[in-house]
């Protein structure tokens, strides 16, 4: 029986860019309920935001390996493993193209001079960890004999997995089939399972996949919510019905498939306004968890981290400081107080945007209008924007003022007094290139205090940013 690997490049598609950094974690996470064997991450591009995501990745993951893509450089191969290699299950993927018009073309090498990189690349990556992919792009138009040396090097270098790409999308089923054979007929893989990619194209990458699992194919590249590749539901779906007469067998959790796969795809298809700053929604998603004055610093460090923040050390004092005062008024400090305490006391710094102005109207037959004026070393700039609500249309303002979009990670609100002259507070998190920054507002009018705490957040970003 051919037990075929699920390798997910849900994450690498064009479509997984829409979504927010907290929705692509509540994706990984989804995979490694589903049994992944494979989560797939592109390469880095943004040093810092990227390096973040991937390590956050790796310690959501529990189960499935964690695959980042790189090229031969040994830099890069540096900088991804520097992010994965807290991983449970890290993998390394170097990618190059094989066909002649790529490699001359797109990598300005000849084919043997591609060859020797890709072999030095790997051997380098083997070095770092046992698991280690080459995938060969354009390998459907590739020159046969090319095709199965490169293959072979590889595998010979310490590849575990050798992946061949019909990146073109033209090969019909029974074509996949016999180039599937083919490599397997006269390349020796030393041990290296092979592992497939189609494109679809011609509608027809779920068929190819069956076809080149049929033929002995170890590892085929599939998405949970397929953009242009084969779909993991259809596939568990073939199996389900002719993996015994086939003798194919996946090791996915086909039982809860439908289920997770409704998940998937419901992060896909959510719907918000086109020009609303909010990127995932209000929610109420704090842990739950609860913390007592006989809790140390290091419980209150790793849950401000749990909470998405990276803080200093004089920072991580500060909260500590804040949360003792806390706990020593009460019995109980729950994780939300400790959110609060974080957007209130840590990384406070001079304020570059304060908020001059604001005239926000709105009805149930219109929509929200806010108009806001901010400070800048003296220059007041202002803003008028439409929104779905008051604080969508005030939050879309001020982005229209600095120019910038930031993901706004989270929003709570909530009444810190009682009476018809009750204080909100307000807490923003806005993410900037990985990092959360948390900015608080209070005062009696909510639209306000949500106001104030978006703009000390910024404040924070702002000032990090003048700084490094």
């Amino acid at each position: 029986m051919n037990t075929v690997r699920i390798s997910d490049v849900t994450l690498k598609q064009k479509t997984a860019h829409s979504l927010s950094f907290r929705e692509k974690i509540e994706l990984v996470k989804l995979l490694d309920r589903l049994q992944a064997d494979v989560i797939e991450i592109g390469a880095i591009e943004q040093k810092k935001a990227d390096s973040l995501f991937i390590k956050t990745v790796c310690d959501a993951v529990r189960d499935s390996a964690v695959c980042v893509e790189t090229d031969c450089s040994k830099e890069n191969i540096d900088l991804t493993w520097q992010a994965l290699r807290l991983a449970v299950k890290p993998r390394i993927q170097i990618s190059a193209p094989v066909s002649l018009v790529q490699m001359e073309y797109l990598y300005h090498k000849k084919p043997e001079a591609v060859k020797q990189a890709v072999s030095e690349a790997v051997a380098y990556a083997r070095s770092l960890t046992d698991d280690v992919e080459f995938k060969a792009e354009d390998a459907s138009r590739a020159d046969a004999d090319f095709l199965y040396a490169i293959l072979e090097e590889s595998a010979l270098a310490g590849a575990s997995t050798v992946t061949v790409c019909d990146s073109a999308g033209e090969m019909l089923p029974d074509e996949f089939a016999a180039f599937i054979k083919d490599i397997l007929a006269n390349t020796a893989l030393h041990g290296a399972r092979l592992g497939f990619s189609c494109c679809d194209d011609l509608t027809l990458a779920d068929a190819c996949s069956a076809a080149a699992m049929a033929e002995g194919a170890q590892e085929v590249k599939a998405s949970i919510v397929p953009e242009n590749s084969a779909s993991v539901a259809n596939l568990a779906a073939i199996v389900r019905k002719k993996g015994s007469e086939k003798g194919i067998c996946l090791n996915i959790r086909t039982v809860e498939m439908k289920r997770l796969h409704e998940q998937a795809q419901r992060m896909f298809s959510s719907s918000r306004s086109s020009t609303s700053p909010f990127d995932t929604g209000v929610r109420d998603d704090i842990s739950g968890r609860y913390f007592t004055a006989s809790d140390d610093i290091a419980a209150i460090t790793a849950e401000t981290k749990s909470l998405g923040y990276d803080l200093s050390e004089e920072d991580q004092v500060i909260v500590f400081e804040e949360f003792r005062k806390t706990a020593a008024r009460k019995e109980k400090v729950s994780s939300g107080e400790i959110d609060a305490i974080v957007a209130s006391y840590a990384m406070q710094v001079p304020p570059a945007y304060q908020v001059e102005d604001y005239i926000i109207t709105g009805c149930s037959m219109l929509n929200a209008t806010a108009h806001i004026r901010l400070k800048k070393n003296g220059e007041v700039l202002e803003s008028v924007a439409l929104g779905d609500g008051p604080v969508d249309a005030s939050f879309l303002a001020i982005e229209q003022i600095i120019g910038r979009h930031y993901e706004l990670d989270d929003f709570q609100i909530q009444a810190v007094t009682e009476g018809r002259e009750a204080m909100g507070e307000a807490i923003v998190k806005l993410r900037c290139l990985g990092r959360i920054y948390a900015g608080r507002g209070l005062s009696t009018d909510i639209i306000g205090s949500s106001i104030s705490a978006y703009v000390n957040a910024l404040n924070k970003i702002v000032y990090e940013e003048e700084t490094e």
